[in-house]
Order: structure tokens, then C-alpha cells, then sequence
């Protein structure tokens, strides 16, 4: 499962770019399965949950290649000779489950297990499959397995109950190619939402109002291949941005899009960090001493996101003062708390609400990740912290951010790696 040992207290100072974004990444290489051309993905980063997903549509027949050296992803989906991919493969990830929107439409039927990934909540994909069912799809479950057909997918008018992100990735990706005009209306409204209709749209497809809650897509029959950049990765910005506040450092961060982390940055500055926009892609962000207590809930974008909220935790557990954060989006996303408890921190769960007195300094411990940002909390934390910090699980950490404890160590972190998966080593890391 991967150890890291942490020594901290180091304030850190430099600046590190922002890779590509996971979660624009990977509907985009599924969305690739939309053409029979080739496509090139540039700026993916090389993390685990990419390599699944290439190797996903490898099940499938797809050509799918990546190169960790310049970070691009080949795909070309002349043949797509299968329609069943793997169980383990779904069960890895949440993402693998983005296929099933592409596959209806290129094989008309597709047997899925239900997909896995972190276990942050229950997530279930009844809204993917209300989606593409007002689209002509038929699901029904077969020995374990969802099994979706189709005679054609057609244009149609969706309501989601819920802006699911993912559901509304797979109701894009399904409606691009089917004939006729699709209104989804409470669709999320995310950037990487965007960043997948961007990419259709380059491949000849016919979205707009990406990135508001009503989208209309036009069905078009044939598409083209691209190249394509992704936007830079907006949860890793905010974590970047949080070590320097939370080490009492500061940290330049490159390639971001400022107005991707706006109910970031309004609670940094709130809490009194130093908060600074350098020119349309740079940010700045430090401390001078304890940070304040604020109060924080999560909501889907533009508000503050769930993904950022385990590692702002962990600047809220040495801030002075009490502070409440409310868990919005994810019914199980406080598994970070009992680990940052164990470095001193001291929190009570009531429900969705995590209420934190804010302590003047965190003890290293040993901590174990059970997820992709309760890891990314917990070396925050470890950090800021006085002391060694040994981290389980740090698997999951590998899962979303593409080298960070190198990136880390280039700006002051004191970082090792003890155990790491084979696929984590460098010269392995080409599929």
C-alpha cells in the first residue's frame, strides 16, 4: 500500500508547477472512444488511476499508450472489439465507470460491475443510468453485473436530481453521438465539465452551455480526431497552496486557473493566510504564524469543493480558535479525522459537521491514507507537524498527484519514501 516517512516543521518556500488535472483527464480519454481517428491528450499526468484507465480501454481493443516523458496519452479506437472490461479493472477506480457512455454508443451493448475507487460514500449510479435511459438505453443486472443495450441512442430532455459530476460526464459523452438534441438541465457545472465538452466540441461535436446547470448537446454522426492540452489540476493548486500556509512558508504555484479556486482562496484569506494572484496563471500563499478559525461547508463548484476539504482540515487543526466544517457532497469523507486526531488534533464528528479546536502545533505519528485526499490531509499535516510522521497507504496519494513528495522536497519538504507499488518507480512507468 505504499509508507512515507515525513519529517516536519520545515517551512517551505519555492515555487512548483501544477501538473495536468486527474479529473479532466480521465473522461477525456474515455471521451477518445468517441472517434475511430487518433487522438493525442497532452499534459496527463502520470498517476495510477490514468494508467487504469488506458489499460481499461486496452480490455476493450482500444490502441491506448502513455508517455510519462512528455505526459501524453495516444488513443486511437479504430477497433473497439469488445464490451465487457475486466471486473478488477472498473473495481479500481470510480472513473473506469465514464466508458459506459462512449461504449453505448460505439457497441450498442456493455457489461459493467459496479465501479470502485475510494471509499468516501455510498455514490451510486442510478443518476448515469436515469440519464441514459431518457436516451434510449436499457439497463438490467446479470449475475452482478449492470448490463446496458441499446437500438440506438436518440436525443432527449434530462433533469438529474442531483449536479452529479459524473453523470453528467457519461450523459455528454453518450448524447454527443446521438441523433438529435439533448437538454440536461441541473447538469454540474465543474470545469472539468467543461474541459470534456471542450474537448468533443475539438473532435466536431456540438455542446454549449458547458459549464452552466443547462447544457445542449447536438448528436452528431462522425467525429474526427485532436490534440488537446487539459486544464491544469485545480485540487492539486489547492493543496500546493495550503502546504505553504500550513508549514508557515510560501509557495509559489504555477499554471493554475485562479478562477477554478475562488471559494478557495476567499477561505484562505479569511483564516489570514497571505493569498497573492501573480499575472493570469500564478498564485502565492504563506502564513506568519497561527492561521484563524474558520467555518467551512462544501457544495458542488463554485463551491468550495470536496476535495480540498480534508487537507483545509488540516490547516484548521493548528488554527487558532474553533472552527466547523460541514461535509455537503460525500456521507463518509471524515476518515481522515481519527489519523489527525492520532497526531494531536483535537475534533469532534457530530454528522456532517466536524467541529475543531484548534491546537498550537500537531506531534508526528503513525497515520494510515484511506483515501486519495485524506492522504493528501495527512501529509499536510505531517508537514506542519513537529516530528516524524510515518503514512500508510500513501497508494492513494500516487492515485492523484503525479510526483508530489519530489516536487515537495524541491522547496524544503523532507520526504521519504520507505515502500512504494512497482508501478510507482520511474523507470516502470510507461504503458
Amino acid at each position: 500500500m505504499g509508507k512515507i516517512l515525513v519529517q516536519g516543521g520545515v517551512p517551505l518556500h519555492g515555487r512548483i508547477r501544477v501538473k495536468g488535472s486527474k479529473n479532466a483527464s480521465l473522461p477525456i480519454i474515455a471521451a477518445a472512444m468517441l472517434t475511430d481517428e487518433q487522438v493525442v491528450i497532452e499534459d496527463v499526468p502520470d498517476l495510477l488511476d490514468v494508467r487504469t484507465m488506458i489499460n481499461v480501454l486496452r480490455s476493450l481493443g482500444v490502441e491506448a499508450s502513455y508517455n510519462p516523458h512528455t505526459e501524453t496519452v495516444k488513443v486511437c479506437a479504430r477497433r473497439v472489439k469488445y464490451s465487457q472490461p475486466p471486473p478488477q479493472l472498473i473495481q479500481q477506480m470510480r472513473a473506469s465507470f465514464l466508458v459506459l457512455g462512449p461504449m453505448l454508443s460505439r457497441k450498442k451493448q456493455v457489461r459493467l460491475t459496479l465501479p470502485g475507487g475510494c471509499a468516501i460514500g455510498a455514490r451510486p449510479v442510478d443518476l448515469h443510468l436515469k440519464g441514459l435511459t431518457a436516451l434510449g438505453a436499457r439497463f438490467t443486472i446479470d449475475q452482478g453485473l449492470i448490463v446496458a443495450e441499446t437500438e440506438g441512442l436518440r436525443g432527449g430532455y434530462i433533469y438529474l436530481d442531483y449536479p452529479s459530476v459524473g453523470a453528467t460526464e457519461n450523459i455528454i459523452m453518450a448524447a454527443a453521438a446521438a441523433p438529435g438534441a439533448t437538454t440536461l438541465e441541473n447538469a454540474a457545472t465543474e470545469p472539468e465539465i467543461v474541459d470534456l465538452a471542450n474537448f468533443i466540441n475539438s473532435m466536431g461535436g456540438r455542446i454549449s452551455g458547458a459549464g452552466t446547470s443547462s447544457i445542449r448537446i447536438e448528436g452528431v454522426e462522425e467525429f474526427h480526431g485532436t490534440r488537446y492540452t487539459v486544464i491544469p489540476d485545480r485540487i492539486e493548486a489547492g493543496t500546493l497552496l495550503l502546504a505553504g500556509a500550513i508549514t508557515g512558508g510560501e509557495i509559489t504555484v504555477e499554471n493554475v486557473v485562479p478562477e477554478h479556486l475562488k471559494s478557495l482562496l476567499a477561505k484562505l484569506r479569511e483564516t489570514g493566510a497571505l493569498v497573492e494572484e501573480i499575472g493570469s496563471s500564478t498564485l502565492r500563499a504563506g502564513s506568519i504564524g497561527r492561521t484563524a478559525a474558520v467555518d467551512l461547508k462544501t457544495l458542488p463548484y463554485p463551491g468550495f469543493p470536496t476535495d480540498l476539504q480534508p487537507q483545509f482540515m488540516a490547516l484548521l487543526c493548528t488554527s487558532r480558535g474553533t472552527s466547523m466544517v460541514t461535509e455537503t457532497v460525500f456521507e463518509n469523507r471524515f476518515q481522515h479525522v481519527s489519523e489527525l486526531v492520532r497526531m494531536g488534533a483535537r475534533i469532534q464528528i457530530d454528522g456532517n459537521h466536524a467541529i475543531i479546536q484548534g491546537q498550537p502545533y500537531l506531534t508526528g505519528a503513525p497515520v494510515r491514507a484511506a483515501d486519495l485526499r485524506a492522504a493528501a490531509a495527512l501529509l499536510l499535516a505531517a508537514l506542519g507537524a513537529r516530528g516524524v510522521t510515518e503514512i500508510s497507504g500513501a497508494v492513494h496519494l500516487w492515485r492523484g498527484y503525479s510526483g508530489l513528495e519530489e516536487r515537495l522536497q524541491k522547496v524544503g519538504a523532507r520526504i521519504q519514501v520507505v515502500s512504494a507499488p512497482d508501478c510507482q518507480k520511474r523507470e516502470q512507468r510507461s504503458c
